[in-house]
Order: structure tokens, then sequence, then C-alpha cells
């Protein structure tokens, strides 16, 4: 895996994509620390929406609450989740 300076990377984005795009992986550094990775995408690979979503209410019957959110309370911790 290269490991390669942020600067030089915005200067070299198009090469490193291309790296990419052939399967290989750069690490992108700021004054020697990792801080990204440019990775290539796996082709094929579908999310399972309805699976996920299972997931979610799943875990949501196990949350007990003391009270009802309110709809503007349920709005602000959708937005916040968000984050």
């Amino acid at each position: 895996m290269e490991r390669i300076g942020i600067y030089e990377a915005k200067s070299r984005l198009s090469e490193l994509v291309e790296q990419a795009q052939a399967g290989k992986e750069v690490t992108i550094t700021r004054h020697g620390k990792a801080v990204a990775k440019l990775v290539p995408v796996r082709a094929g690979r579908e999310v399972d929406r309805k699976g996920i979503m299972d997931e979610i209410r799943a875990f949501s019957r196990t949350v007990k609450l003391k009270r009802k959110l309110t709809m503007r309370e349920l709005r602000e911790a959708i937005e916040w989740g968000r984050r």
C-alpha cells in the first residue's frame, strides 16, 4: 500500500484514482500521520436496505423510553444523527 502526503496527492489525484480503480489502496497522510485512504469500490455490491431496516426495527424494540418523543424531539434526534 502506497503512502503519499496530502499536498502531493492533490497534484496526482487523477493518477491515484486510476490506481484505486485498478485495485490498489493508497493511504493519504498529513504530517506523516494517516488521515484518509483511497480504495477501490467493490463492484456489484448492493446495499441490503430491507435487511438494514429489519435490524433497525429489531433494535428499536429493545430500546425503552420513559415517554414518547414529540415530533419536534424526533426530528431533532434525526438531525443530530445525520451530523
